[in-house]
C-alpha cells in the first residue's frame, strides 16, 4: 500500500465529508477511495471514521491520525516545492471560484494572458456570489470581497473596490434626489441579501471618518451582482454597487451617483486559499497574476476614476472591436465593462 497516497485520500475524504465528493475532486473512482481508506484502517488496526448513511465523523484515532498525516504531507510538499518550484512548470487542474462580476468583467477578458504564460494549467473557473467552502468543495483558491473572518485560511490582499450610491434618472425623477442620508427615509432601495444569512445587507456611508449603516425598505432583494445592477437600471431603487461594475452606465447617464459627500468605505478584495495548498506552484502563479492584473487599473485598487493608462487600454480595445466588426460586417457589441481593466 502506498501510505502517502492513502494519507492524501483519507485527508480529502475528511475535508469533503464524503467518499463521493472526495473521489470526484481526486479524479478517482469512488470504489477506489473507499478501498484505500479501508485498507489504511486495516493496516493501522484501528477505525478512523464512523460511517452512517448521512455523514462521516472522525474517531479519536482518526482525529490523531489526521493531524499527524496533515503535518507529514505538508512537510513533504514544502520540501518538494523548495527543489522543484524554480525549475518545474506549474501544471494540472486549478479550481478557482470568484464573484461573477469580477470573473466576467475582469478575469475572463484577460485570461488568455494567463494561458499564454502557463499553458499546462487547466483552469476551472467557478462564477457566482455564493461563498464556497474551499475545503469541502475541493477549491484551490477563491477571490473574496470584504473583510475575512476564517482564520483557518491564508489570504493575500490583491485590490479593493469603491462602492458608490446611485440610482437611475427615472427613479430620481419620480422620488427626488437625496441630499443627505436622512433623506433616505423617503426612498426605497434595491436590496442585496447575503447567501450565507439570508438577510438584506445595509447601505454603508462614511464621512469625516464616521461610518453609518442604514437599512432601507425596498420592493425587491437579489443575491446576484448583475441582477442587482439591472434592478437599479430599471428604476427599482437606490443601490450601492462597485464603481468598476457601473462605470459605463455612469458615463452614459443610465445611472447617476448621489450622496457624493457620504461615500461608502472601500472594500478589500483578497485571494484566499487553504493552508495545505499555500505552496502549490499553480496557486502561487495564479495569485501573482491576479495581483498584477488588479494593479493595472485604479478602479480595482479602490480609486474613483481610471487613469490615463486605463483610458488608453479602453481606446485600444474599442478600436480593435470596431476593426473586427468592420471585417466581419457585424455590429460592435461592447462588453459592459471592458474599459479600465486591461
Amino acid at each position: 500500500m502506498d501510505k502517502l497516497h492513502a494519507m492524501r485520500v483519507f485527508i480529502r475524504v475528511v475535508e469533503a465529508n464524503s467518499f463521493s465528493k472526495a473521489a470526484e475532486t481526486l479524479g478517482l473512482p469512488r470504489a477506489s477511495v473507499t478501498t484505500t481508506v479501508q485498507n489504511l484502517e486495516a493496516a493501522l488496526g484501528v477505525r478512523l471514521l464512523q460511517r452512517t448513511t448521512r455523514k462521516l465523523s472522525l474517531t479519536l484515532d482518526g482525529a490523531a491520525y489526521l493531524e499527524g498525516a496533515s503535518r507529514i504531507l505538508s512537510e513533504i510538499d514544502e520540501i518538494e516545492s523548495t527543489f522543484t518550484s524554480a525549475r518545474k512548470t506549474p501544471r494540472g487542474r486549478l479550481r478557482v471560484d470568484m464573484p461573477g462580476s469580477i470573473g466576467r468583467l475582469v478575469i475572463i477578458p484577460s485570461i488568455h494572458e494567463f494561458h499564454d504564460k502557463y499553458p499546462d494549467i487547466d483552469l476551472m473557473l467557478g462564477l457566482g456570489d455564493r461563498a464556497v467552502d474551499l475545503i469541502q468543495e475541493g477549491v484551490d483558491c477563491v477571490v473574496r470581497v470584504g473583510e475575512l473572518a476564517d482564520s483557518s485560511l491564508l489570504a493575500r490582499r490583491i485590490g479593493a473596490m469603491q462602492p458608490i450610491t446611485c440610482a437611475s434618472p427615472a427613479y430620481l425623477a419620480e422620488h427626488g434626489v437625496p441630499r443627505t442620508i436622512e433623506d433616505l427615509e423617503r426612498h426605497i432601495a434595491v436590496n442585496y441579501f447575503s447567501n450565507r444569512t439570508g438577510r438584506n445587507m445595509e447601505l454603508c456611508f462614511q464621512r469625516d471618518g464616521a461610518v453609518e449603516e442604514i437599512s432601507m425598505k425596498g420592493v425587491i432583494s437579489v443575491n446576484d451582482a448583475d441582477a442587482y445592477v439591472t434592478c437599479g437600471l430599471e428604476g427599482q431603487g437606490i443601490l450601492q454597487p462597485a464603481r468598476f461594475m457601473v462605470l459605463p452606465h455612469l458615463r452614459s447617464g443610465a445611472l447617476r451617483e448621489v450622496l457624493t459627500d457620504w461615500r461608502p468605505p472601500r472594500i478589500p478584495i483578497s485571494a484566499v486559499y487553504p493552508h495545505n495548498r499555500h505552496l502549490s506552484p499553480k496557486v502561487r502563479v495564479f495569485v501573482d497574476w491576479l495581483a498584477e492584473l488588479f494593479e493595472r487599473c485604479p478602479l480595482l485598487q479602490g480609486e474613483e476614476l481610471p487613469d490615463d493608462l486605463c483610458e488608453k487600454h479602453e481606446a485600444e480595445k474599442l478600436k480593435a472591436e470596431k476593426l473586427k466588426a468592420a471585417k466581419t460586417k457585424a455590429p460592435v457589441e461592447r462588453e459592459e465593462m471592458r474599459e479600465c481593466v486591461m
